[in-house]
Parts: structure tokens; sequence; C-alpha cells
């Protein structure tokens, strides 16, 4: 493309191409702070538009170079609906599944919140994900997990957790039945799925204690049938008898 030249004093002063290079450029550095540092479809059409502001009027660009410059921004143009389209299909699948947001704070603080997809809505160019009757960013999707494989892990987690609180085994007394109990009651409400996702080694424990437990609850029976057993013999009566002269 050719660009104007000045006529000063008499004298051409070739310092279009210069400013025209000037101008272009601030025009590519002002579509990428619009565009968040990328170059969007708005940003080619501001570029075409400051090239034909800045074009040689005695030597205009060719229309056939237009002609392909448009038809490369219709290509974009229609690549970049086709890559929103798509985005809101998958975006749309998520409705029912368990996912992780990771969302930043106006302080730059982040945390990641989790839960179900009730619902996906569209405003715009933005979509958002409804969690619990609050909505996020899809950009901020962080992972998207079965919900199966995510309760089990929290299970498996939980019984861990539990296993921490308890006293060594070898320090355990009769104070420590309900506390032991209550893990124990966790672990047999859990799938062989679910119980997958303890390691061996927490596995491991796990066992110590439940067979701990056994043992206490099978003394506990013998001690209460033994006392049962005494009850019993004890208010048997005498048989007396009575004899009629």
């Amino acid at each position: 493309m050719s660009t104007f030249a000045n006529i000063v004093d008499g004298q051409i002063v070739n310092n279009g191409a210069s400013q025209s290079t000037s101008s272009i450029s601030k025009a590519i550095e002002a579509s990428k702070r619009e565009a968040g540092g990328a170059l969007d479809k708005d940003a080619f059409l501001q570029l075409l538009v400051t090239q034909m502001q800045y074009q040689d009027p005695l030597e205009p660009t060719d229309n056939t170079e237009y002609v392909s410059q448009l038809a490369t921004f219709s290509t974009l143009e229609e690549m970049q609906n086709m890559g929103s389209t798509m985005d809101k299909q998958v975006a749309s699948a998520l409705v029912g599944q368990y996912v992780f947001m990771e969302e930043t704070s106006a302080t730059g603080d982040t945390k990641t919140v989790e839960g179900t997809v009730d619902y996906v809505t569209f405003s715009g160019s933005k979509t958002y994900l409804s969690i619990e009757g609050t909505l996020y960013d899809y950009e901020n999707l962080k992972t998207v997990a079965d919900a199966d494989y995510t309760l089990a892990g929290k299970l498996a987690d939980t019984v861990v957790a539990e296993l921490g609180k308890l006293p060594n085994i070898d320090n355990l007394t009769s104070a420590d039945v309900d506390k032991v109990g209550k893990v124990v009651a966790a672990y047999s409400a859990m799938n062989s799925y679910q119980r997958s996702f303890l390691s061996d080694d927490a596995s491991a424990v796990y066992n110590a204690y439940a067979e701990w437990y056994a043992k206490q609850i099978g003394q506990a029976s013998e001690n209460e049938e033994a006392t049962e057993t005494a009850a019993d013999e004890g208010s048997e009566q005498p048989e007396t008898n009575t004899e009629i002269i």
C-alpha cells in the first residue's frame, strides 16, 4: 500500500510512511488493550479502517486487496461465532455436573467454589453457571468431576480425618468405644467403590481400630449375657412341697 507524501516549501517530505506506520501501531496497541491483550474481529476491523484512512489518495490501495482483507475478516468473524456457539454447547452440557470454580476477589484472594450446576445462562458474550443460586463466570471453571467420584473422595477424607482424631490404638480405653464406633459406622456405610479411595495405609489403620472395636463389643455382649444369666438364676425360687395331712 502506498502512503501520501507531504510538500513543504515546494519540497517533497516523505514522512507519510512514518505517520501511517505510527497511526497503525497506535491502533494495534489500542485494539489489544480493548481486547484484553489479543486481537479480535473488532480490532481487525479497526485496523482495516485505519489503513484506509491513511492510504495515499493519489495511489489508493487496490480493491482486490480490500476484498481479500474483508474476506479474511469474514472468515475470522465466522470462526469466532462458531467458537462461541461451541462454548455455549459445552457450558450447557455442564448442567447437573459437579464443578469446581476458582474465584478471584478484588483484593487478589483466590477461593474455590464447588457444587452442582443448576442451570446455565448467557448474557451478551458472557456465560454463567448457577451453583446453589449464585452465578459464576464460565471462564473461571477449573475442574469438572463426576458426582460419585467427588462423594467417594469426601467420604474417604472424612474417615481418614476421624481416624486421626482417635488416640493411639495402644492407649484406647473403654471410654473410646463410642468414638471408634462412629468411625466404624461411617466406613460400614461406604460401598466398595468409595472404600477404594482409602490408601493402603489408611485401610490398615482402620482395620486395626475396627478389630479393637469388635473385641470391645464382643466382650460387652459376653458380660451382658453373663449378667442376665446371673439375674435369671437369682430370680428362680426353690420349689416348696406342702404336705396336706
